[in-house]
């Protein structure tokens, strides 16, 4: 009978500290991925050209403050914005959109409060001076499971060198105020995307642009549409790095697949 009793004890014992362990666990994850780094996928293309679908990148959490949107599920712990810093023209930042559609979603910050933002024949005007937009090297993807023929127009379909089938882009290189310079891509004239009126960011907000300018809902177009202005609150964090990057050929059951369709290239690539 003691020794059922004294076996029935460690057994409880050992439970509760399992449980213990895993609420430790889960603790030091929410912390970490709340107020430190956290992890994000890129389930679109409307980053393209530095972001492909696929691609899985390192956010952190302590650049412009806290919210309760740093939080998972945007938990309504924190009221207003804590320790705040305002973005710059330029950062990648991951944010909460608006309501009633709100989930993650990452793009370019292009307008601070007081900016006036217009697109005029697909180029891009700064509060009134026009942004350079250069030419450069067409931007190639190649076509994989996870970017399939379908995401790249006719017009923009091409084989490689190897004959495998790619997608070829025209790609620009814009240079903001300051120095800040990163490429865009612009496949045709699209007149409300590429001919706008002009915005100006209430206080408070930002304005975000996807790099890949005919084929991102951003800040050019109003809910359900776009994003419209986004308030700084819902600012998650900056994209600060690549850690993984896969094509989308791999299958769980085959580990061997998960070498073959990494994107070694892309790992460690920084913002």
């Amino acid at each position: 009978m003691a020794t059922s009793t004294t076996a029935g004890k460690t057994a409880a014992s050992e439970t509760n500290e399992t449980l213990r362990f895993l609420l430790k666990l889960a603790l030091f994850v929410f912390i970490l991925r709340s107020f430190i780094f956290a992890p994000f996928s890129i389930p679109s293309e409307s980053m393209l050209p530095r972001l492909l679908i696929g691609d899985y990148l390192f956010v952190s959490k302590w650049n412009y403050g806290y919210s309760r949107w740093s939080l998972p599920f945007g938990l309504p712990l924190i009221p207003g914005r804590i320790f705040a810093s305002d973005p710059a023209r330029g950062d990648t930042v991951v944010f909460r959109s608006m309501e009633p559609d709100d989930h993650d979603v990452i793009k370019r910050v292009i307008g601070l409060p007081g900016d006036t933002i217009q697109m005029r024949r697909g180029q891009l005007f700064l509060n009134g001076r026009a942004i350079p937009k250069q030419r450069v090297a067409d931007f190639i993807v190649p076509i994989t499971p996870n970017f399939t023929e379908d995401k790249c127009g006719t017009q923009f379909q091409d084989v490689s060198a190897d004959n495998q089938p790619i997608c070829r882009y025209p790609q620009f290189r814009e240079t903001l105020p300051g120095g800040r310079s990163y490429r865009v891509l612009d496949q045709e004239y699209i007149a409300i995307a590429d001919d706008t009126p002009v915005y100006r960011v209430p206080a408070g907000n930002v304005f975000l642009m996807g790099d890949n300018r005919d084929d991102s809902a951003d800040s050019r177009f109003a809910p359900p549409e776009g994003m419209g202005y986004i308030p700084m609150e819902r600012i998650e964090g900056k994209a600060i790095v690549n850690f993984w990057s896969t094509d989308g050929s791999a299958e769980w059951l085959k580990p061997w697949t998960w070498v073959s369709a990494a994107r070694w290239s892309r790992i460690g690539e920084g913002f």
